[in-house]
């Protein structure tokens, strides 16, 4: 599968081109740039990589697929008009401004019948695997609760504005996390901790609690302006309970400048050192990390362009995930708890 990339800032140079190369079965088919730095930067990284000044010359010269990470505002247009051409798509999270926009997006996909798939790549985080097994494999008996903490010290990164805030952003990732671990949500409260910038009220951090059908409940927090950096995640079930303090291991790889295409088989795992704690009557054991693989997700999406099976992450999952984030505007906005529309 030949993929575009459309965007060469952070997302595009370090979670897409990087997680391509290592997929098996796709390949880099461009990358459209058009700043000159941007466009020296993929000369740099990519010798001999084609570049594009916008979409409609990728889309003329020819693509299987397009992968949109550009700027949340630009998504939309973008999407439908690969969509339009009859390109199969991956948008970046998240890939619409609300739920409403992202059922738009896969209407659109639907009728002009291509894939459109939404890249929440944190499902292939290597702490959230290895609790998923956990999970799976009943250690802990039936869940209970799953909390999951996220703090970054990077206050250049948080996205300013009305189009921005971290609730969109990564809270994009986490609800994401949390419905794929423990299925629908049912309802949401929220409290986001909201700081005045000049491009406007930002949210800077966030705190939410979502009951899922069958009685679990999970609880999501992040931040972005308070000087801490940790990852978190806590299991507790009948039978016990699961702890991680996760490094984010491929972030940190990939912004030392590693990439899994150099160590396929060695790549991703959590050192031994950082791997969770399994609790139950019979004691306590370090667990294993799983393999963090975020090029699976492409490995799994060129696959399902190939038989016209279903993609790693739907649209509808996405949308599923807008869902919980309009509601939790709303919680935080009116003080009170809000049922989650169903994708």
């Amino acid at each position: 599968m030949r993929v575009g990339v459309v965007g060469y800032g952070t997302g595009g140079r370090h979670f897409h081109v990087p997680f391509i190369a290592a997929a098996r079965g796709v390949t880099l088919a461009g990358v459209v740039a058009r700043a000159p730095r941007t466009v020296a930067r993929v000369h740099a990284d990519l010798p001999g990589t084609p570049i594009y000044p916008d979409l409609t010359a990728m889309l003329a010269a020819g693509v299987d697929a397009v992968t949109i990470t550009t700027p949340p505002q630009t998504r939309r247009d973008l999407v439908l008009e690969a969509i339009a051409a009859g390109v199969h798509v991956i948008a970046d999270k998240p890939f619409a401004p609300d739920a409403e926009g992202g059922r738009a997006l896969a209407r659109a996909a639907r009728e002009k019948g291509v894939t459109l798939g939404v890249f929440h790549n944190r499902r292939w985080d290597a702490d959230l695997r290895t609790l998923r097994k956990v999970l799976d494999d009943g250690r802990i008996g039936p869940v209970w609760r799953v909390h999951s903490r996220m703090d970054f010290d990077d206050p250049a990164t948080l996205e300013a504005g009305p189009t921005g805030g971290l609730l969109r952003d990564l809270g994009s990732h986490l609800v994401d996390q949390m419905l794929w671990l423990l299925g629908p949500a049912l309802s949401v409260d929220a409290q986001l901790d909201v700081v005045d910038l000049p491009q406007g009220p930002t949210d800077a951090g966030f705190v939410l609690t979502l009951r899922h059908e069958g009685g679990v409940h999970s609880h999501i927090s992040a931040s972005k302006l308070n000087r801490l950096a940790a990852r978190e995640l806590r299991a507790y079930g009948a039978a016990g309970s699961y702890v991680s303090q996760g490094t984010d291991v491929q972030a940190k790889e990939i912004f030392a400048g590693r990439r899994p295409a150099d160590d396929p088989a060695g790549w991703g795992y959590e050192p031994e050192d950082h791997w969770g704690t399994l609790r139950t009557a019979a004691g306590e054991e370090p667990v294993p990390s799983e393999q963090g693989r975020y090029h699976a997700y492409y490995e799994a999406f060129a696959e399902a362009v190939r038989t016209g099976g279903v993609p790693p992450v739907t649209a509808k999952e996405a949308i599923a995930t807008l869902a919980v984030l309009d509601a939790a505007r709303i919680s935080a906005s009116e003080g009170r708890t809000v049922r989650v529309e169903r994708a």
